[in-house]
C-alpha cells in the first residue's frame, strides 16, 4: 500500500511533505504534488505535515477522492521511476484530471461524476 495525494492539494503551494519525505518520492506538478507509488515506503512522514490534509493511505482515501489513487499512479506513466524528485525538479504538467479542474477552487468529485441533484 502507498500514500496518495488528493484534491485538497490542488493549487496549494505548501511543500512541507516534500521536506518530510525521507525517500524523496513526492514530485511537484504544475498545480499539485504527486506521490510515486513505486518509490513510497509507506512511512507516513508526509501525512501529518500536510496543512490541507490531502495525504491518505490509498485504502483510506475518502470515496469522493478515490480516483486520485489512479491520478497519482498515472502521473508517472511516462516518467517511470526517476529515483527521487530532487533529480527532476518541478514537472511542467499535471495529470489530465487535475489540469481540467477549475483554478482557485477545485471540486470535490471526479469530473465524470454527475453533479448531485438539488432539492
Amino acid at each position: 500500500m502507498t500514500f496518495v495525494i488528493a484534491l485538497p492539494c490542488v493549487d496549494v503551494t505548501d511543500k512541507a511533505c516534500i521536506d518530510a519525505c525521507p525517500v524523496d518520492c513526492i514530485y511537484e506538478g504544475e498545480r499539485m504534488l504527486y506521490i510515486h507509488p513505486d518509490e513510497c515506503i509507506d512511512c507516513g512522514a508526509c501525512e501529518p505535515v500536510c496543512p490541507v490534509e490531502a495525504i491518505f493511505l490509498e485504502d483510506d482515501t475518502p470515496q469522493e477522492w478515490r480516483h486520485f489513487n489512479t491520478v497519482n499512479a498515472e502521473f508517472f506513466s511516462d516518467l517511470g521511476s526517476p529515483g527521487g524528485s530532487a533529480k527532476l525538479g518541478p514537472i511542467a504538467r499535471d495529470h489530465a484530471i487535475v489540469a481540467a479542474l477549475p483554478s482557485g477552487g477545485a471540486v470535490a468529485s471526479a469530473p465524470s461524476d454527475p453533479a448531485p441533484a438539488k432539492r
